[in-house]
Protein backbone atom coordinates (compact mmCIF):
# COMPACT_ATOMS: atom_id res chain seq x y z
CA UNK A 1 0.00 0.00 0.00
CA UNK A 2 0.96 3.17 -1.13
CA UNK A 3 0.12 7.48 -0.37
CA UNK A 4 0.47 9.84 -2.92
CA UNK A 5 3.97 10.83 -1.81
CA UNK A 6 4.71 7.42 -3.84
CA UNK A 7 8.06 6.96 -1.60
CA UNK A 8 6.99 4.79 1.16
CA UNK A 9 5.21 1.15 1.38
CA UNK A 10 3.27 -0.68 3.46
CA UNK A 11 1.90 -3.85 3.81
CA UNK A 12 -0.86 -3.36 6.72
CA UNK A 13 -1.34 -6.79 9.34
CA UNK A 14 -5.36 -5.58 9.31
CA UNK A 15 -7.79 -2.83 6.55
CA UNK A 16 -10.31 -2.04 8.84
CA UNK A 17 -13.67 -0.79 7.27
CA UNK A 18 -15.97 0.82 9.27
CA UNK A 19 -19.65 1.81 8.81
CA UNK A 20 -19.66 3.67 12.31
CA UNK A 21 -17.59 5.58 14.89
CA UNK A 22 -18.24 2.06 17.07
CA UNK A 23 -16.36 0.54 14.43
CA UNK A 24 -13.66 2.66 14.53
CA UNK A 25 -13.51 2.46 18.55
CA UNK A 26 -13.39 -1.38 18.22
CA UNK A 27 -10.13 -1.08 15.40
CA UNK A 28 -8.58 1.53 17.70
CA UNK A 29 -9.06 -1.12 20.85
CA UNK A 30 -7.84 -4.18 19.10
CA UNK A 31 -5.23 -3.16 17.41
CA UNK A 32 -2.62 -1.14 18.62
CA UNK A 33 0.02 1.39 16.22
CA UNK A 34 -3.56 1.39 13.55
CA UNK A 35 -3.78 4.27 11.35
CA UNK A 36 -6.60 6.07 10.04
CA UNK A 37 -6.41 6.78 6.10
CA UNK A 38 -8.92 8.28 3.46
CA UNK A 39 -7.87 8.77 -0.10
CA UNK A 40 -4.11 8.76 0.89
CA UNK A 41 -3.34 11.74 -0.16
CA UNK A 42 -0.06 12.18 2.24
CA UNK A 43 3.25 12.83 0.83
CA UNK A 44 5.39 11.02 3.43
CA UNK A 45 3.65 7.91 4.88
CA UNK A 46 1.43 9.66 7.24
CA UNK A 47 -1.78 7.12 6.53
CA UNK A 48 0.35 4.36 6.30
CA UNK A 49 1.31 1.77 8.66
CA UNK A 50 2.67 -1.33 9.46
CA UNK A 51 0.14 -2.99 12.27
CA UNK A 52 -3.21 -1.56 10.09
CA UNK A 53 -5.09 1.13 8.34
CA UNK A 54 -8.92 2.09 8.98
CA UNK A 55 -10.44 3.22 5.56
CA UNK A 56 -12.40 5.98 6.49
CA UNK A 57 -14.27 6.12 3.60
CA UNK A 58 -17.17 4.09 4.80
CA UNK A 59 -18.16 7.20 7.69
CA UNK A 60 -19.28 9.14 4.50
CA UNK A 61 -23.04 10.27 4.74
CA UNK A 62 -24.25 13.55 5.13
CA UNK A 63 -26.36 13.32 8.60
CA UNK A 64 -27.31 17.19 8.38
CA UNK A 65 -27.54 20.29 6.47
CA UNK A 66 -29.33 22.94 8.75
CA UNK A 67 -29.26 26.65 10.23
CA UNK A 68 -26.14 27.06 8.51
CA UNK A 69 -23.96 24.05 9.03
CA UNK A 70 -23.47 20.68 7.89
CA UNK A 71 -22.35 17.70 10.02
CA UNK A 72 -21.43 14.88 8.13
CA UNK A 73 -19.11 11.57 8.83
CA UNK A 74 -15.39 12.35 8.41
CA UNK A 75 -14.60 10.07 5.41
CA UNK A 76 -16.47 12.21 3.03
CA UNK A 77 -15.09 14.52 0.46
CA UNK A 78 -15.24 17.70 -0.08
CA UNK A 79 -17.06 17.86 -3.11
CA UNK A 80 -19.28 14.90 -1.96
CA UNK A 81 -19.55 17.25 0.54
CA UNK A 82 -20.54 20.23 -2.02
CA UNK A 83 -22.76 17.91 -3.38
CA UNK A 84 -24.76 17.86 -0.27
CA UNK A 85 -24.80 21.83 0.40
CA UNK A 86 -25.06 23.57 -2.90
CA UNK A 87 -28.42 22.32 -3.65
CA UNK A 88 -29.20 24.90 -0.61
CA UNK A 89 -26.84 27.56 -1.91
CA UNK A 90 -24.42 26.96 0.69
CA UNK A 91 -20.65 26.22 0.64
CA UNK A 92 -18.00 25.54 3.84
CA UNK A 93 -15.67 28.76 3.73
CA UNK A 94 -12.65 26.95 3.39
CA UNK A 95 -12.15 24.85 0.21
CA UNK A 96 -9.13 22.05 -0.58
CA UNK A 97 -7.80 22.93 -4.16
CA UNK A 98 -8.21 19.54 -4.89
CA UNK A 99 -11.74 18.66 -3.97
CA UNK A 100 -11.32 15.20 -3.64
CA UNK A 101 -9.71 14.61 -0.34
CA UNK A 102 -11.58 13.31 2.56
CA UNK A 103 -12.68 16.35 5.10
CA UNK A 104 -11.20 14.46 7.97
CA UNK A 105 -8.08 14.10 6.63
CA UNK A 106 -8.02 17.97 5.65
CA UNK A 107 -8.95 19.31 9.26
CA UNK A 108 -6.46 16.42 10.73
CA UNK A 109 -3.71 18.30 8.78
CA UNK A 110 -4.87 21.84 9.16
CA UNK A 111 -6.61 22.27 6.00
CA UNK A 112 -5.75 25.22 3.84
CA UNK A 113 -6.90 27.12 0.71
CA UNK A 114 -7.52 30.46 -1.41
CA UNK A 115 -9.98 31.74 1.14
CA UNK A 116 -7.93 31.08 4.10
CA UNK A 117 -6.49 34.48 3.90
CA UNK A 118 -9.90 35.27 5.34
CA UNK A 119 -11.11 32.82 7.33
CA UNK A 120 -8.25 30.98 8.54
CA UNK A 121 -8.02 27.28 8.15
CA UNK A 122 -10.41 24.82 7.44
CA UNK A 123 -9.53 23.25 10.83
CA UNK A 124 -10.00 26.94 12.83
CA UNK A 125 -13.94 26.93 11.48
CA UNK A 126 -14.66 23.35 12.89
CA UNK A 127 -18.06 24.23 15.12
CA UNK A 128 -17.72 20.27 16.52
CA UNK A 129 -16.31 16.45 16.10
CA UNK A 130 -16.89 13.06 16.96
CA UNK A 131 -13.76 11.58 18.01
CA UNK A 132 -12.47 8.02 18.94
CA UNK A 133 -9.48 8.74 21.29
CA UNK A 134 -6.50 6.51 21.64
CA UNK A 135 -8.10 4.53 24.37
CA UNK A 136 -10.96 3.75 22.13
CA UNK A 137 -13.67 6.02 23.72
CA UNK A 138 -16.32 7.44 21.46
CA UNK A 139 -16.41 11.66 22.36
CA UNK A 140 -17.92 14.79 21.43
CA UNK A 141 -15.90 17.99 21.26
CA UNK A 142 -15.97 21.92 20.72
CA UNK A 143 -14.15 25.06 21.83
CA UNK A 144 -16.64 24.71 24.77
CA UNK A 145 -16.80 21.02 25.40
CA UNK A 146 -13.11 19.22 25.64
CA UNK A 147 -11.67 22.18 24.36
CA UNK A 148 -8.27 20.45 24.94
CA UNK A 149 -9.26 17.66 22.94
CA UNK A 150 -10.80 19.57 20.24
CA UNK A 151 -7.25 21.43 19.82
CA UNK A 152 -5.37 18.89 19.88
CA UNK A 153 -6.87 16.60 17.17
CA UNK A 154 -7.38 19.44 14.72
CA UNK A 155 -3.68 19.75 13.14
CA UNK A 156 -3.20 16.68 15.18
CA UNK A 157 -2.37 14.02 12.19
CA UNK A 158 -4.75 11.54 13.85
CA UNK A 159 -1.86 11.65 17.22
CA UNK A 160 -4.62 12.02 19.64
CA UNK A 161 -7.93 10.42 18.45
CA UNK A 162 -9.37 9.47 14.94
CA UNK A 163 -12.09 12.17 13.40
CA UNK A 164 -15.17 10.20 12.64
CA UNK A 165 -18.16 12.99 12.37
CA UNK A 166 -17.57 16.96 11.78
CA UNK A 167 -19.53 19.97 11.97
CA UNK A 168 -19.00 22.60 10.21
CA UNK A 169 -20.23 25.96 9.27
CA UNK A 170 -21.69 27.11 5.94
CA UNK A 171 -21.54 29.95 3.99
CA UNK A 172 -23.57 31.65 0.77
CA UNK A 173 -22.24 30.05 -2.24
CA UNK A 174 -22.02 32.59 -5.41
CA UNK A 175 -23.52 31.46 -8.80
CA UNK A 176 -20.51 32.49 -10.26
CA UNK A 177 -17.30 34.12 -9.51
CA UNK A 178 -14.63 36.68 -11.36
CA UNK A 179 -11.22 35.75 -11.43
CA UNK A 180 -8.29 38.04 -12.02
CA UNK A 181 -5.03 36.87 -13.11
CA UNK A 182 -2.03 39.04 -12.90
CA UNK A 183 1.90 38.79 -13.03
CA UNK A 184 4.48 40.48 -10.27
CA UNK A 185 8.01 40.48 -10.42
CA UNK A 186 9.16 39.39 -6.73
CA UNK A 187 8.27 37.37 -3.89
CA UNK A 188 7.92 40.60 -1.57
CA UNK A 189 4.99 41.63 -4.23
CA UNK A 190 3.23 38.62 -4.09
CA UNK A 191 2.89 38.17 -0.64
CA UNK A 192 2.45 41.92 0.18
CA UNK A 193 -0.56 41.96 -2.54
CA UNK A 194 -2.04 38.48 -0.88
CA UNK A 195 -2.23 40.77 2.25
CA UNK A 196 -3.44 44.58 0.38
CA UNK A 197 -5.94 42.88 -2.06
CA UNK A 198 -10.02 42.35 -0.72
CA UNK A 199 -10.69 39.12 -2.46
CA UNK A 200 -12.49 36.24 -1.28
CA UNK A 201 -10.14 33.87 -2.87
CA UNK A 202 -6.35 35.05 -3.40
CA UNK A 203 -3.73 32.43 -4.27
CA UNK A 204 0.01 33.01 -5.56
CA UNK A 205 2.39 30.80 -8.08
CA UNK A 206 5.60 31.19 -9.11
CA UNK A 207 6.08 30.23 -12.45
CA UNK A 208 8.72 30.35 -15.53
CA UNK A 209 9.12 34.51 -15.94
CA UNK A 210 7.90 35.46 -12.40
CA UNK A 211 5.49 35.36 -10.05
CA UNK A 212 1.70 35.10 -10.68
CA UNK A 213 -1.22 36.15 -8.61
CA UNK A 214 -5.15 34.83 -8.83
CA UNK A 215 -7.74 37.17 -7.09
CA UNK A 216 -12.03 35.53 -6.93
CA UNK A 217 -14.35 37.42 -6.06
CA UNK A 218 -17.66 35.97 -5.50
CA UNK A 219 -19.51 39.28 -5.58
CA UNK A 220 -18.68 42.46 -7.91
CA UNK A 221 -18.32 43.52 -11.38
CA UNK A 222 -14.00 44.74 -11.10
CA UNK A 223 -10.67 43.89 -10.15
CA UNK A 224 -10.21 44.64 -6.50
CA UNK A 225 -8.70 48.27 -5.79
CA UNK A 226 -4.97 47.83 -6.61
CA UNK A 227 -4.86 44.89 -9.20
CA UNK A 228 -4.08 45.43 -12.86
CA UNK A 229 -5.40 41.97 -14.00
CA UNK A 230 -4.23 40.57 -17.53
CA UNK A 231 -6.51 38.05 -17.61
CA UNK A 232 -10.37 38.09 -16.68
CA UNK A 233 -12.77 35.03 -16.46
CA UNK A 234 -16.38 34.37 -15.36
CA UNK A 235 -16.32 31.40 -13.79
CA UNK A 236 -19.74 29.23 -12.48
CA UNK A 237 -18.90 28.82 -8.79
CA UNK A 238 -18.95 24.65 -8.79
CA UNK A 239 -16.29 25.06 -11.87
CA UNK A 240 -14.09 26.94 -9.73
CA UNK A 241 -14.07 24.85 -6.72
CA UNK A 242 -13.63 21.56 -9.11
CA UNK A 243 -10.49 23.48 -11.30
CA UNK A 244 -8.74 21.37 -10.66
CA UNK A 245 -10.10 18.50 -12.31
CA UNK A 246 -9.03 18.57 -15.72
CA UNK A 247 -5.18 19.29 -14.35
CA UNK A 248 -5.60 15.93 -12.32
CA UNK A 249 -7.18 14.25 -15.40
CA UNK A 250 -4.25 15.26 -17.27
CA UNK A 251 -1.46 14.41 -15.03
CA UNK A 252 -2.98 10.53 -14.73
CA UNK A 253 -3.10 10.21 -18.79
CA UNK A 254 0.45 11.70 -19.00
CA UNK A 255 1.29 9.43 -16.05
CA UNK A 256 2.74 11.88 -13.32
CA UNK A 257 -0.19 11.65 -10.95
CA UNK A 258 1.13 8.04 -9.77
CA UNK A 259 5.13 9.15 -9.79
CA UNK A 260 6.55 9.70 -6.99
CA UNK A 261 5.76 13.27 -4.92
CA UNK A 262 8.50 14.38 -2.49
CA UNK A 263 6.85 17.61 -1.69
CA UNK A 264 8.26 20.45 0.62
CA UNK A 265 5.30 22.50 2.35
CA UNK A 266 6.50 24.63 4.55
CA UNK A 267 5.09 27.46 6.70
CA UNK A 268 7.09 30.67 7.34
CA UNK A 269 6.89 34.10 9.30
CA UNK A 270 5.59 36.47 6.64
CA UNK A 271 7.92 39.15 7.62
CA UNK A 272 10.63 36.69 6.64
CA UNK A 273 9.42 34.92 3.79
CA UNK A 274 9.91 36.76 0.56
CA UNK A 275 14.17 36.52 1.02
CA UNK A 276 13.45 32.83 1.65
CA UNK A 277 11.41 32.26 -1.23
CA UNK A 278 13.84 34.07 -3.49
CA UNK A 279 17.05 32.51 -2.16
CA UNK A 280 15.50 29.14 -2.82
CA UNK A 281 14.27 29.61 -6.11
CA UNK A 282 16.75 30.89 -7.28
CA UNK A 283 19.26 27.60 -6.54
CA UNK A 284 15.92 25.82 -7.74
CA UNK A 285 16.56 23.79 -11.21
CA UNK A 286 13.63 22.47 -13.45
CA UNK A 287 14.98 19.22 -13.05
CA UNK A 288 14.44 19.95 -9.04
CA UNK A 289 11.07 20.58 -9.23
CA UNK A 290 9.95 17.56 -11.96
CA UNK A 291 7.92 18.02 -15.33
CA UNK A 292 4.75 18.62 -13.59
CA UNK A 293 6.27 19.70 -10.66
CA UNK A 294 4.36 23.44 -9.17
CA UNK A 295 5.38 26.35 -6.50
CA UNK A 296 3.11 28.14 -4.74
CA UNK A 297 3.05 31.18 -2.37
CA UNK A 298 -0.14 31.53 0.02
CA UNK A 299 -0.48 34.08 2.79
CA UNK A 300 -2.94 33.35 5.48
CA UNK A 301 -3.70 33.53 9.19
CA UNK A 302 -4.20 30.06 10.53
CA UNK A 303 -6.47 30.84 12.86
CA UNK A 304 -6.53 29.66 16.25
CA UNK A 305 -5.32 25.59 15.98
CA UNK A 306 -2.08 25.17 18.13
CA UNK A 307 -0.94 22.02 16.63
CA UNK A 308 -0.11 23.75 13.33
CA UNK A 309 2.19 25.21 15.66
CA UNK A 310 2.35 28.13 12.77
CA UNK A 311 3.28 32.08 12.78
CA UNK A 312 0.17 34.21 13.36
CA UNK A 313 0.99 35.73 9.94
CA UNK A 314 1.65 32.74 8.10
CA UNK A 315 3.22 32.30 4.46
CA UNK A 316 2.63 28.79 2.77
CA UNK A 317 5.69 28.29 0.53
CA UNK A 318 5.23 24.97 -1.12
CA UNK A 319 7.50 22.89 -3.78
CA UNK A 320 4.85 20.49 -4.74
CA UNK A 321 7.65 18.25 -6.93
CA UNK A 322 7.27 15.35 -9.16
CA UNK A 323 10.20 12.58 -9.99
CA UNK A 324 9.65 12.98 -13.36
CA UNK A 325 11.98 10.75 -16.11
CA UNK A 326 14.92 12.85 -16.45
CA UNK A 327 14.47 15.03 -13.13
CA UNK A 328 16.26 14.07 -10.02
CA UNK A 329 15.35 11.25 -8.27
CA UNK A 330 12.53 11.11 -5.48
CA UNK A 331 15.51 10.65 -2.63
CA UNK A 332 17.44 13.66 -3.96
CA UNK A 333 14.53 15.43 -3.40
CA UNK A 334 13.76 14.26 -0.25
CA UNK A 335 17.07 15.37 0.99
CA UNK A 336 17.16 18.48 -0.36
CA UNK A 337 13.51 19.37 1.65
CA UNK A 338 15.35 18.01 4.80
CA UNK A 339 17.51 20.79 4.04
CA UNK A 340 14.84 23.77 3.53
CA UNK A 341 13.21 22.24 6.76
CA UNK A 342 16.09 22.50 9.14
CA UNK A 343 16.27 26.38 7.45
CA UNK A 344 12.87 27.27 7.89
CA UNK A 345 13.01 25.83 11.69
CA UNK A 346 15.66 28.31 12.11
CA UNK A 347 13.48 31.04 10.73
CA UNK A 348 10.69 30.16 13.20
CA UNK A 349 8.49 28.40 10.92
CA UNK A 350 6.99 24.98 10.74
CA UNK A 351 6.40 22.08 7.80
CA UNK A 352 3.08 21.38 7.09
CA UNK A 353 1.24 19.07 7.80
CA UNK A 354 2.78 18.93 11.36
CA UNK A 355 4.99 16.66 12.16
Amino acid sequence: MRDFGGMIERTPAAVVRPSSARDVAAAVRDVPGIVARGLGHSSAGQSLADAGVIDMRGLASVHEVRDGTVTAGAGITWRELLDATLPHRLTPPVLTDHLDLTVGGTLSAGGIGGASHVHGTQAANVRALEVVTPAGEIVTCSASERAALFDAVRGGMGRHGVITRVTLPLVRAPEYVLSYRARLATAAELIQAQYDLRADHVAGQFKAGGYEIRAVLYEGTSPPAGMRPDEVEEIPYLDFADRMRPDVAELRALGEWERPHPWATLLLPAARAAPFIETTLDAITPADLGTSGVVIVKRFSPGWVPMLRAPSDTVLFGLLRTASPGCRPAGEMSAANQVLHERVAALGGAPYPPR
